[in-house]
């Protein structure tokens, strides 16, 4: 089939490669505008728009979607079917240009987890499994029909960075095998309302995915020791995990699993330190810090940074 292809990070670039050297013809790419970058704001092209100048493919970078000469570019493409991978939410008017619609393949095992932080989110609450699905795109964000699901398994050691890996090429297989079958077989779809009551009939949660920042990095000492480890792993390395130490603020890159703690009088924060370890007490156990990095520092061992930091340490808020 001719498709146009939309994404921008890395995450698309990969089923975006995978498309590229399936049968299927790339007929356009539409990736964002080039953005500043770093201390010296030089332009930055997007990883998808890199690859497609390096494939010598039509490449568009609108600014506005709606804008008329953009969507006769697309109609220009005369594709049958538009594929969208970690790419802003399209108007109507673009995802039912194609006549065989507009594809969307997203991070996360939907229903579950709809929204733009799918892989974070799902390992912040410990969730013991995970996928990529491929869809429909309608109206209403993440809830199209869906085509096909690939699962993986999350471990305790993984973090969003690590799954993020796993189903970026797990979704690059994903896009190909979509558009095989959409090929071979006119596709409907299985309604996400079916799915929905099936799941919730079965005990399993739904939530929302949205958009994350710094801000939301912070670290609540106060939950278990068991849910801030899941949340130091779903938010490494983006948006990235954050407390206070001393009014500064400490940013945290690895931790080791909770383990339980006598310590009854401590409050939720309190440090205890040993021989170039820190241990931080949350409601229920410690989580030992393993990598650290103070406001303006590299990132460092604890011992390091224990060895070389000059006020007290008593407790991260």
């Amino acid at each position: 089939m001719k498709v146009v292809f939309l994404g921008t990070p890395d995450f698309a670039e990969a089923a975006f490669r995978s498309l590229h050297a399936s049968a299927h013809e790339v007929v356009g790419v539409v990736s964002a505008p080039d953005k500043p970058a770093d201390r010296g704001h030089k332009l930055r092209r997007p990883a998808v728009a890199t690859a497609a100048v390096e494939m010598n493919l039509p490449l568009a970078q609108p600014e506005k979607l709606r804008d008329p000469s953009f969507l006769e570019w697309l109609r220009d493409r005369q594709a049958d079917v538009f594929c969208v991978v970690a790419f802003r939410m399209l108007p109507q008017v673009i995802w039912q240009l194609p006549k065989r619609g507009t594809i969307n393949v997203h991070g996360s095992l939907l229903p579950q987890y709809r929204g733009a932080a799918p892989i974070q989110q799902a390992v912040v609450r410990g969730e013991r499994m995970t996928g990529v699905t491929s869809f429909f795109i309608r109206a209403e964000i993440d809830t199209g029909a869906i085509l096909l699901q690939r699962g993986t398994p999350i471990s305790k050691s993984d973090t969003a960075g690590s799954v993020y890996a796993r189903l970026m090429a797990a979704g690059a297989g994903l896009l190909v095998d979509t558009l095989d079958a959409l090929e071979a077989h006119p596709l409907e779809g299985t309604p996400q309302s079916t799915l929905i009551g099936i799941l919730e009939s079965e005990g399993v949660h739904l939530y929302d995915a949205p958009k994350l920042d710094r801000a939301d990095g912070r670290i609540d000492w106060s939950k278990s020791a068991t849910d801030v480890h899941d949340f130091i792993r779903g938010m490494t390395p983006s948006p990235g995990v954050w407390t206070m130490l001393n009014g500064e603020p400490l940013k945290i890159h690895a931790a080791d699993p909770p383990r339980p703690s006598n310590n009854t009088l401590s409050s939720p924060g309190t440090c205890r330190l040993d021989k170039g370890r820190m241990w931080v007490q949350a409601a229920d156990g410690e989580i030992e810090l393993i990598t650290i990095q103070a406001s303006g520092k590299p990132r460092t061992a604890m011992r390091d940074f224990l060895n070389g930091y000059r006020g007290a340490i008593n407790r991260l808020d």
